[in-house]
């Protein structure tokens, strides 16, 4: 049997062994999958924090961080050279040496700047303890926005799912890409079209199978009309004209997405239809639904969200993530190349 996405991100992982910063130090669902990563080879885990809080952390926790490397923020020999290095990167934003200081004291942006200066190949924020650092989405990624910027030709980053499903016929191997299911709540035509884009990109690097993208909407070429569909629209025409060497196709309804023999029906000529691998939400309403849907009443595993469209590697795990979850996503941060 033909392996999954996440056996094959796993596979070049393990060869790449790239250093991967942690940054919710204070929650033992990372300190796990730091062990976990040097377990398994998937890469070199960081923790990034206070290291006598965490190996305090690590004791009650039963955690064993052998080979575990502990960045402390407060005592990092590196740390004069960041705060030169965010001031120069943000001196348009006004940037002081002491605002740099001060910043540079969260665990996200310490572990931005540390992928930025090249000591860690990218960083993964997973899970938190609310009494501690208490990242949410926004202050998670928003030291990889103001440092890394997005990837050439891309204007947003974005968040994507894969989402694996036990029908292997389905998708690549049973593998089917969801975006935007995390991140920007919604975008307009030009946005949806980066998403689009980015997604294909990704789903191209990661299987080394073509992409296949629907455009999802709640119309199947024109079968409906309204200004929530004429963005899905405007969106694919975009799309289309930004990578022609990428099949893209909508608007489509989920299942003339999916299913062959509506898709034929709905969408005669179309060669994308009834045959998606890639789908693209027109907000986050329909796409972090949808998501969760396939992943519980479909019985698909859920891996994401993974955030695309950056120069360096960022993920975002969500709250009610487990030690795994962080594991795997430290995994698609070691694979996922820089761009200049």
């Amino acid at each position: 049997m033909s392996m999954t996405v996440m056996e094959m991100v796993r596979e070049k992982a393990r060869k790449l062994n790239r250093k991967i910063c942690l940054t919710e130090s204070d929650d033992p669902r990372n300190l796990k999958a730091a062990a976990r990563l040097v377990e398994t080879g998937l890469a070199r885990p960081v923790l990034v924090g206070h290291a006598a809080a965490i190996e305090k952390l690590a004791r009650e926790s039963s955690v064993d961080l052998k080979g575990v490397e502990l960045a402390d923020v407060c005592a990092w020999p590196k740390f004069s050279q960041y705060v030169e290095m965010v001031v120069e990167l943000r001196k348009a934003k006004g940037m002081t040496s002491d605002q740099a200081r001060e910043w540079l004291m969260d665990t996200c942006a310490f572990s931005a700047a540390m992928v930025c200066a090249g000591d860690a190949h990218g960083y993964v924020s997973g899970g938190g303890n609310p009494k501690g650092y208490n990242h949410n989405t926004g202050s998670k990624i928003k030291p990889a926005l103001q440092l890394f910027k997005t990837a050439p030709g891309i204007r947003i980053a974005s968040a994507y799912f894969i989402m694996q499903l036990q029908n292997r016929d389905l998708g690549f191997n049973g593998a089917l890409f969801y975006a935007d299911c995390g991140l920007n709540i919604n975008p307009n035509a030009d946005q949806l079209a980066d998403i689009a884009v980015s997604t294909a990109r990704t789903f191209k690097a990661l299987t080394g199978a073509e992409p296949r993208v629907g455009m999802i909407s709640a119309s199947t070429k024109g079968s409906a009309k309204d200004p929530i569909i004429d963005k899905v629209i405007q969106a694919t025409a975009k799309a289309k004209a930004m990578a022609p060497e990428f099949k893209i196709d909508g608007e489509f309804q989920f299942d003339a997405a999916i299913v062959p023999d509506i898709g034929a029906r709905k969408a005669p000529g179309s060669d994308v239809a009834g045959h998606c691998n890639v789908f693209i939400f027109p907000d986050l309403n329909c796409g972090n639904t949808i998501y969760k849907a396939t992943e519980r009443l479909a019985g698909a595993v859920a891996t994401g969200p993974l955030v695309q469209g950056l120069r360096r590697p960022f993920n975002d795990v969500s709250r009610g993530c487990s030690a795994e979850d962080i594991v795997d996503c430290s995994a698609m941060a070691a694979i996922t190349e820089w761009t200049e």
